[in-house]
């Protein structure tokens, strides 16, 4: 069976947007660890665009906050708003901050608990981002466990300096080394970001289905991130226990509700409902430890597989 996956690094435009975002978060959080946060970012060409709603009493110098990122040179607009009195009053009694599917997922393929072609991109996107701190991507295709294709794009990069690397970092069929020439204009010099764009890179590969709700920006009371975090601690939590090969947990919440409305888990093909966690946004937060967690430590190089409370 062929598979691919991506990877992208930290200095591409999208995972620089969600920097950003989840650096203001921390932000908030720092001295108001109530704060209710849902940031949106774009970024680009000299300027970057900050848009949300938020509602805390730490007040953040968002300007400062972004310019110590991307630098003095940019146009800051922001349009921060208090959340909807309507939405805040489902979140104050305990309840989820929105609708939504979250999945979570752990298998035997890697020691990561990861899919084989996501792990594979990611470690070699990270490897040779140490020599290469720039724009840059990574895909990676298998047939099996044999890797046909790797499509590496980096900026600032000879392609014969870069191949020479790839090589020495992974065997495969066939290289497709900056497949459209070599580039050094990267970043937001050259393209426009957004933040939560990269979700599929975010949770596991493309292989892989998602609740299809972006992570970085957002609170604890946005399930979308909050759940997929527990999530992903159940499936692993559960192939362990089980001795299992792969785990796929499912995840349903309403808005204002505290419980999810589903919660279910498929262990190696046999669907059992799932007990024993507290999966209110209240007691996800506690049993994560989700105060403890820098936000913007959680958005380069993937939210799972790493070493967080969730794995």
């Amino acid at each position: 069976m062929k598979k691919t996956a991506e990877f992208v690094t930290p200095k591409h435009p999208d995972k620089i947007c969600d920097f950003i975002a989840d650096s203001i978060l921390d932000e908030y959080l720092k001295k108001d660890k109530n704060s209710r946060v849902a940031i949106e970012v774009m970024g680009g060409h000299n300027l970057v665009t900050v848009n949300g709603e938020v509602t805390s009493s730490n007040k953040v110098d968002i300007n400062k906050t972004v310019k110590s990122i991307v630098g003095s040179n940019f146009k800051v607009i922001s349009n921060i708003v208090l959340q909807s009195k309507q939405i805040a009053k489902g979140v104050d009694t305990g309840g989820a901050g929105d609708q939504g599917i979250m999945r979570g997922y752990a298998t035997r393929e890697t020691d990561e608990y990861l899919p084989l072609e996501y792990s594979l991109a990611r470690s070699l996107c990270k490897e040779v981002f140490k020599y290469y701190p720039y724009d840059g991507k990574i895909q990676i295709t298998l047939d099996g466990k044999r890797v046909i294709t790797v499509v590496a794009s980096f900026q600032n990069t000879k392609s014969s300096d870069l191949l020479n690397l790839v090589k020495n970092l992974i065997k495969a069929d066939e290289y497709l080394i900056n497949p459209a020439g070599e580039w050094n204009k990267g970043g937001f010099e050259a393209d426009t970001g957004l933040s939560g764009r990269k979700i599929v890179v975010d949770n596991y590969g493309p292989e892989i289905a998602i609740g299809g709700g972006s992570f970085s920006g957002k609170d604890y009371t946005k399930v979308d991130r909050s759940g997929a975090y527990i999530a992903r601690r159940i499936a692993v939590d559960l192939l362990q226990k089980n001795k299992a090969e792969k785990v796929y947990v499912k995840l349903a919440y309403a808005i204002g509700k505290n419980e999810p409305v589903m919660a279910v888990a498929n262990i190696d093909g046999k669907e059992k409902e799932i007990t024993r966690y507290d999966l209110s946004p209240k007691g996800i937060y506690k049993f994560l430890e989700l105060d403890k967690v820098k936000f913007a430590e959680t958005c380069t190089w993937g939210h799972f597989g790493r070493n967080f409370s969730w794995e």
